[in-house]
């Protein structure tokens, strides 16, 4: 997907890495149209938001690894009040919980691209988007879900 057919309006403020720098190589990855998550190297486990340090073992030795963009929808929701100015005439829109299986069922929270009145069933299998934005400044990329089957 292109800036072209992006699924948000112009007008949203750009996705960036915290201020800390500890998420930077989740942003780099979605411009590369991959998906990292946060993996301890100790133990082996996967865990989402970043954080310095592993929420099982308590380890500080924490890497970054690829996972493929594809899950199931643990929850969702259908937003009809606008969250931003830019959202005002955009609504209604649909934000899912997406659970991934093969990362220790971590879940990311992202937009289900479609039509926004669409049935939503829960467990259903998704499908990450990269939606890349290159004239964005700094250029930016976001992961959206689509349902598959």
């Amino acid at each position: 997907m292109n800036a072209a057919a992006s699924y948000l309006p112009a007008g949203l403020p750009a996705p960036r890495p915290a201020r800390d720098g500890l998420d930077a190589p989740y942003y780099e990855a979605l411009l590369n149209g991959k998906l990292l998550i946060q993996r301890c190297t100790a133990c082996r486990g996967w865990q989402w938001g970043a954080e310095w340090i592993c929420h099982r073992c308590l380890s500080f030795d924490l890497d970054w690894a690829e996972t493929e963009a594809a899950g199931r929808i643990f929850s969702w929701e259908r937003v009809w009040h606008p969250v931003h100015p830019a959202l005002e005439q955009h609504g209604p829109y649909l934000v899912v919980l997406v659970e991934l299986p093969q990362a220790d069922h971590v879940r990311l929270v992202g937009n289900l691209l479609g039509d926004p009145r669409q049935s939503v069933p829960l467990g259903g299998a998704v499908q990450g988007v990269f939606e890349h934005h290159p004239d964005g400044e700094p250029p930016y990329s976001l992961l959206q879900w689509q349902l598959t089957g």
